[in-house]
């Protein structure tokens, strides 16, 4: 309380890299000063800075959740308290903490991306400095397509546009596969452009779907999206290209890994396909434990599991030790989550993301980010770890060619059957994206 002056600068990296964590230092998990005089906090829980002013001198110092830069305490008759207690609780106490949230301590260990395609959910959280990426997928492009908003109006009808220059079809003309092929790719660009003024990180823009068993057709359209990207003055190295988890699908991307166009394999339900897109060479993968977690849920006929046991977590992290044992620089990212211990449990609805903790990076949807921010940080540890997760590792390092891929992707039950099932319901969004394109051709 005596500190004549308090500087503790917590600004965080834009890309939240294992290399690149060692320079920060760890947020505390509290930090309390009993409040000796007259104070005041004029703002919320809710915004991203509070301003306190003491009585005592009048100055005023400003602070938020993130960065706390040059606090001074001048008067030794007057020590500053931070809180973001409402008003009626902070005349009962002499003393107040600063909480850190679930959420910020596991940006401390994880890369977090949101999954969404709103723009202001995506600037609400990018503000944090907690979320550097984002991904994007089918649903969000044909939610953008009929949304209504003037924001998105504007994205549809610049790509309808482009498309039409682009292929030279005449208003008034059937429209022919090509253009509204452009039109998909180029909605799917301007959205992504958009979240790239709001991340400081990367955006995952998704291959056409339909194209997930044509190898040359994908690779064909990946260099188109990034061609877009970069004739909008956005380099390569800011965009994943998304590739459904197919044998065409990682053969597409070993192609554009070549090129320097770095992918992220989806619709990932199976230790072979992690396998298959580590040897591929495949920038990122993104398994989906809650959907893994449904197949097993559907066929056990047992509805709740420890987080620690759910199957979808134990597929993630043994994808995640493979990589780590034989020291395949791939990304692990799950996405799609569900509550292991069930959806009436309370605070069950991250207990897949809580059991993933320290994983290279995860992808989040705001409703669980939500969640994440309002609980404590004591929640949040590590739960995957690169060393000792290689030592954890069983599985050979067997080189993976199209038979075999084939021959133990029919034998696995859960990847065989959710890559189908996520195919099919991407499609589907896709094919109601072209309609509400061809409406407004």
């Amino acid at each position: 309380a005596r500190t004549a002056a308090l500087h503790y600068s917590l600004s965080r990296p834009q890309a939240n890299r294992q290399e690149n964590r060692k320079k920060f230092a760890p947020i505390p998990v509290v930090y309390e000063a009993r409040e000796l005089g007259a104070w005041e906090i004029r703002s919320g829980r809710d915004v991203e800075t509070a301003w306190c002013a003491t009585n005592t001198n009048n100055m005023v110092y400003t602070f938020s959740r993130l960065t706390i830069s040059a606090v001074c305490l001048i008067s030794t008759s007057s020590t500053m308290a931070f809180s973001t207690a409402s008003a009626g609780d902070r005349a009962s106490h002499a003393t107040t903490r600063l909480e850190i949230s679930a959420l910020e301590s596991l940006a401390d260990i994880t890369t977090l991306s949101i999954d969404s395609g709103d723009i202001d959910t995506v600037e609400k959280y990018a503000k944090t400095g907690l979320v550097t990426d984002a991904t994007t997928n089918p649903l969000f492009v044909s939610q953008a397509g009929q949304n209504g908003d003037e924001r998105y109006e504007s994205m549809v009808n610049e790509a309808i546009l482009y498309a039409k220059k682009t292929t030279c079809s005449e208003d008034g003309c059937p429209v022919p596969d090509e253009t509204i092929n452009m039109a998909i790719d180029r909605l799917a660009v301007n959205l992504g452009k958009e979240l790239l003024q709001l991340v400081p990180g990367r955006v995952s823009t998704e291959v056409d779907i339909r194209l997930s068993y044509d190898t040359d057709a994908s690779v064909a359209r990946a260099r188109n999206i990034i061609k877009m990207y970069e004739d909008a003055g956005i380099t390569r190295d800011r965009v994943l290209i998304k590739l459904a988890g197919t044998w065409e699908g990682i053969k597409a991307a070993e192609t554009l890994e070549k090129e320097g166009i770095q992918c992220n394999i989806t619709l990932v339900f199976s230790f072979l396909q992690a396998a298959a897109s580590a040897q591929a060479g495949a920038y990122l993968i993104s398994p989906f434990p809650g959907r893994i977690l449904d197949w097993h849920k559907a066929r056990s006929g047992q509805d709740s599991f420890e987080p620690g046991a759910d199957p979808g977590v134990l597929a993630v992290k043994r994808m995640y030790n493979y990589c780590r044992k034989y020291e395949y620089p791939m990304i692990v990212m799950p996405a799609s989550w569900r509550p292991s211990r069930g959806a009436n449990v309370d605070g069950a609805e991250v207990d897949e993301i809580l059991a993933l903790a320290g994983v290279d990076e995860m992808t989040i949807p705001s409703p669980l980010l939500d969640t994440l921010s309002a609980l404590e940080s004591s929640v949040v540890t590590k739960k995957c770890d690169a060393e000792s997760g290689a030592s954890q590792c069983t599985d050979p390092d067997f080189r993976l060619d199209e038979a075999s891929f084939a021959k133990y992707l029919e034998a696995d039950g859960c990847g065989q059957d959710k890559l189908k099932e996520g195919i099919d319901a991407f499609t589907k969004e896709t094919e109601k994206l072209i309609d509400i394109l061809i409406s407004k051709f």
